[in-house]
């Protein structure tokens, strides 16, 4: 008897110390790397933060959805609810993170009045960021669009394209390695960042507007948990706002 209590005290005592395992994704700078630096202070509070690591932005939001992820951290309110709404999903942001620059990059010229005709410009393929480069093309001169305030605007919507610029939608894991085969390449931060790509080198830039703000994403059957919400507060702390002014030195800011 004495034995079995003695068993049961040590399985008990495992139990009390045991780990609550997170399976987050990312994509891999900044944000894995952001997490990777709270990885061990959730560590000293119970959580095992497992990072796993995605190159495009569709797969992170399928597996959240399909329970393979607990949570995943990637993605801003615009593309998070265009995806809700298509995919008829129901993910929820948590918190804030960081805001990202969104900025047009360019090997061949050193100057928006250097594009000639017909010249080659490359542009994200998901809806939202379609537009976004859009307008952003529409802010700089380049084109017309029938409606400028239009964030999910297409190609369709050029109502003016005085340069006859022919442009490519790709997936925005590409744009980074496209810059070298277009005159124009509009590329994420977190792409840019991982390409060796100075962000403050961008012709066109949008610094990032509230509305941009990266966010930490669960689901409504999960965002109360004590581990996300631990992985919340984390990311909203001040270590994380002093690592990401340091790590990133402006090209990238804290959204919270």
């Amino acid at each position: 008897m004495k034995k079995s209590l003695a068993i049961l005290a040590a399985v008990l005592s495992l139990s009390a110390h045991a780990s609550e395992k997170l399976v987050v994704g990312a994509t891999p700078v900044p944000h894995a790397e952001i997490l990777e630096f709270v990885k061990p202070a959730l560590a000293k509070q119970g959580v095992d933060l497992d990072i796993k690591v995605f190159t495009d932005f569709i797969q992170p939001n399928v597996q959240l959805a399909e329970k393979n992820l607990d949570a995943n951290y990637y993605q801003y309110r615009p593309f998070l609810d265009e995806f809700n709404a298509t995919r008829k999903t129901d993910l929820v942001p948590v918190v804030g993170v960081h805001i990202e620059p969104f900025g047009a990059y360019s090997t061949r010229i050193k100057q928006l009045s250097e594009l000639k005709d017909g010249a080659s410009v490359a542009i994200p393929n998901d809806p939202v960021n379609t537009g976004r480069a859009l307008v952003l093309l529409h802010e700089a001169g380049l084109i017309k669009l029938k409606d400028p305030s239009n964030t999910l605007a297409t190609p369709r919507d050029i109502a003016e394209n005085p340069k006859k610029l022919k442009i490519r939608e790709l997936e925005g894991a590409l744009l980074a390695r496209a810059v070298n085969q277009v005159d124009l390449a509009f590329v994420f931060a977190n792409y840019a960042l991982e390409a060796g790509i100075d962000t403050n080198s961008a012709l066109i830039v949008e610094k990032g507007k509230d509305l941009y703000v990266e966010f930490l994403v669960a689901r409504p059957d999960n965002i109360k948990d004590p581990g996300i919400q631990k992985l919340a507060k984390a990311l909203n702390s001040p270590e994380v706002r002093e690592f990401i002014l340091a790590r990133y030195k402006g090209q990238i800011a804290p959204g919270f």
